[in-house]
């Protein structure tokens, strides 16, 4: 059984930074993509999805709360974003949640605080590894975790093991783009640059055993050039 591991996103400069709070989250398993700068995230956001963004305020290039704006007026409303800065003056801190940051944690971070505030942000936006399905948001479908299975209409659909990853990956981040490469390190532990079929594949046949074509409710569409969502039709 593959787990699907959380990706976080973590916009850093300093590389010494970047490279002490990755081994932090990775040590307790998480993913994380690093971007050395505001132009680089910018770059390759539309095609990497990350369950939640750990963003530096003071870059070589742009300002945090200036990333953070267009992030949230690109559409990007859902994604938890933990401010990180060594400005820790009270009306920053405010000016950062103004501007849609969910959490501020100033520099310089302490592991344990760090490790629980990212816990508990991607609990509370419902993307957590161990979180559970809300079932009343999916209906008609229904998750069953720990029996491992998808019923619609209380039928039970049968599905592969890695039909059933690839399907709560999806629903646990409905609304949301999730790009090829978030899945192949997710749902298949692949390495995300690997030119493989496998997503798509997996992807049409999960669409016409689940009917997600809209008639019930909810649509898995492709994203061009990005990856694929499933939203409410």
């Amino acid at each position: 059984m593959s787990g699907a591991r959380n990706a976080i996103g973590l916009v850093e400069d300093d590389p010494d930074q970047a490279q002490l709070i990755s081994h932090w989250l990775e040590e307790v398993g998480y993913s994380v993509k690093v971007f050395h700068n505001a132009t680089e995230f910018r770059r390759k956001l539309g095609a990497v999805s990350v369950d939640l963004l750990i963003l530096d305020w003071n870059l070589p290039d742009e300002s945090g709360i200036s990333v953070l704006r267009t992030l949230r007026e690109s559409g990007n409303s859902q994604l938890p974003v933990l401010f990180l800065s060594a400005r820790g003056e009270e009306m920053d801190i405010v000016t950062g949640l103004n501007e849609g940051a969910d959490d501020y944690l100033s520099k310089p971070a302490r592991q344990a605080e760090l490790l629980a505030r990212v816990e508990a942000l991607l609990r509370r936006t419902g993307v957590h590894s161990e979180t559970r399905v809300d079932a009343d948001a999916l209906l008609p479908y229904r998750i069953d975790v720990t029996r491992r299975r998808v019923t619609l209409n209380d039928r039970e659909i049968s599905l592969t093991e890695r039909e059933f990853d690839l399907a709560l990956f999806l629903f646990r981040r409905r609304g949301r783009v999730v790009s090829r490469e978030s899945l192949l390190e997710s749902v298949w532990n692949l390495p995300g640059g690997v030119a493989t079929r496998t997503v798509d594949t997996h992807v049409s046949r999960l669409r016409k055993k689940l009917e997600l074509g809209g008639e019930h409710g909810w649509r898995l569409s492709a994203v061009y050039q990005h990856g694929y969502r499933l939203e409410p039709a």
